[in-house]
């Protein structure tokens, strides 16, 4: 049986929350158990839920600033609407960086929602397919969690026979059960296959606690702390560290990769040293890695003529 709902598009100061800019927010967000269609505009995913299969939804932009959820079997249960809000981040507060931005001339465009990082279920999940992005053409990323979705993920009820979709990730202690030739012959993960399995292993076990990374607040858990403990991980440098930081909100550091550096030069009339385009962030203090963010990706959406 079919059903929809609404959520507001309304984040926790206030602030109005541009949908379409938060699903194609990063390349990250468009990987299995998600899909984009952005001739459509609308997200296509399926979450784990506590209780019973996963649920697979759709979200598209409905009317007077409202997302509508719709499923084709099951209902929107609060599960499954928390779990929708939860991947848009609408239980984020972004009015203090809006009160930056405002005063910025290349910035003051956020304003009218742009800023939220679509993020997955679990910061297990961004982890492992910010791994999956390291040291590999994109086609390799895409691969691997490809593979590793649709053989690992429990399907969703009428999920197709074959592909990653209308699967929800895997858990930890799925994909720790996976043995080595499934890592190296079927996902292709090269030598990241150890640091997978590791991860998993030490996740499932209780050994390694990632959740509460989202969870702690700064007072409890800054910044410096965070990045130590990704830097201790299996396969996470400091590119795969200052990613799964802005993932689970935590946006002090800037990405500066292959991509965004030349992207800036591109857009800065000039090439600049780390630290000169750290500086031209760093009035915005703990937001300074989702303004460089920004400030790259303007272009990913056409604005209104």
């Amino acid at each position: 049986m079919s059903w929809s709902e609404e959520l507001a598009l309304e984040g926790a100061g206030g602030e109005p929350v541009d949908l379409w800019r938060t699903i194609v927010s990063h390349g990250v967000a468009d990987l299995p158990p998600n899909r984009i269609d952005e001739e459509a505009r609308v997200l296509e995913t399926t979450l784990a839920l506590p209780y019973g299969r996963p649920q697979t939804v759709t979200v598209r932009e409905g009317k007077r600033g409202r997302a509508v959820v719709s499923g084709a079997s099951g209902k929107g249960s609060m599960a499954v609407l928390d779990g929708v809000r939860h991947i848009l981040r609408l239980d984020e507060d972004l009015s203090e960086f809006y009160d930056v931005a405002r005063a910025d001339p290349d910035l003051g465009w956020v304003t009218a929602g742009a800023g939220r990082l679509m993020r997955s279920q679990t910061v297990y999940e961004d982890v492992v397919k910010t791994i999956c992005t390291t040291n590999c053409a994109w086609s390799g990323t895409v691969r691997m969690v490809n593979a590793i979705v649709e053989h690992l993920g429990e399907p969703a009820p009428g999920a197709p026979p074959e592909g990653p979709y209308g699967r929800a990730f895997p858990s930890p202690e799925r994909m720790a059960e996976a043995p080595e030739p499934f890592y190296r012959d079927i996902a292709r993960a090269g030598y990241r296959w150890a640091y997978l399995r590791t991860l998993a292993e030490s996740v499932a076990s209780g050994a390694i606690d990632l959740e509460e990374l989202a969870i702690l607040p700064p007072e409890e858990l800054p910044d410096d702390e965070i990045a130590a403990r990704l830097l201790a991980l299996p396969g996470v440098g400091p590119y795969a560290a200052a990613h799964v930081m802005m993932l689970i909100g935590r946006y002090s550091r800037l990405v500066l990769d292959s991509w965004t550096r030349p992207k800036y030069a591109s857009l800065n009339g000039r090439k600049a040293k780390d630290t000169a385009i750290e500086r031209r962030f760093r009035h915005y203090g703990r937001y300074s890695g989702l303004a460089f963010w920004l400030f790259l990706t303007r272009d990913w959406v056409a604005e209104p003529a």
